[in-house]
């Protein structure tokens, strides 16, 4: 009957431009890390590029609460509205700490397994920004953000792989070695590693509001 009600209410759209701002922060960001990844005399640069696009996203996560809060009628429920802003806000800070590791590190070379976790992490932020927009219809879009959930799934797969590539090729290269030199390496790995696992939180979360909005 609920259900039935809030159908003949007006939708309150905003929240679907906060959504695709704060998603196009975390586009840019993955985009950012890539670049970094590639090393060179530019890291610092993408580095505080990442920085400045996190705190882009916080602003853009405030205004979301504060519209939860004020606002009467919302397009799904108010904690599946938090909790997606949330996943989306977890994904850039997961960007940032990687920044902060590799910033504290004073890194400007990175492994080839690193920069294709690059790579997945692009492809992944693509994924839940398309997705993003077409939770504004959900039911039209139904069939796409199933497919768009499977895609990311696999991307976490082959990069939980690309993980456990990089952390075995690392220990091999530096098992005799120079013992910092692979603890940097596993830290760097584990942090884009949380980076892809942040984007199937997101798909959790979208698939959560499908379920309930279809």
């Amino acid at each position: 009957m609920l259900g039935w009600f809030r159908k003949l209410l007006p939708r309150e759209d905003r929240f679907f431009d906060l959504f695709s701002r704060h998603a196009a922060t975390v586009v840019a960001g993955a985009a950012a890390l890539d670049r970094m990844l590639a090393g060179g005399s530019e890291v610092e640069q993408h580095c505080r590029e990442i920085v400045r696009l996190e705190t882009e996203a916080d602003a853009i996560t405030a205004e979301v609460m504060q519209a939860v809060r004020k606002s009467f009628v919302t397009p799904f429920d108010r904690g599946d509205i938090k909790d997606l802003i949330q996943s989306l806000d977890d994904a850039i800070d997961r960007m940032h700490k990687t920044v902060k590791t590799v910033t504290l590190f004073e890194q400007r070379e990175f492994d080839p397994l690193m920069r294709q976790m690059g790579g997945a992490i692009v492809e992944a932020a693509g994924l839940v920004a398309e997705a993003v927009r077409l939770l504004e219809r959900p039911g039209p879009n139904a069939a796409r953000l199933s497919e768009i959930i499977e895609e990311v799934l696999r991307v976490e797969g082959r990069s939980d792989e690309m993980h456990d590539q990089g952390l075995r090729e690392l220990y091999r290269r530096h098992r005799d070695g120079n013992a910092m030199a692979f603890v940097i390496g596993s830290e760097i790995y584990g942090e884009l590693e949380r980076v892809v696992d942040s984007f199937e939180d997101v798909a959790n979360e979208i698939s959560g509001i499908l379920i309930e909005n279809v």
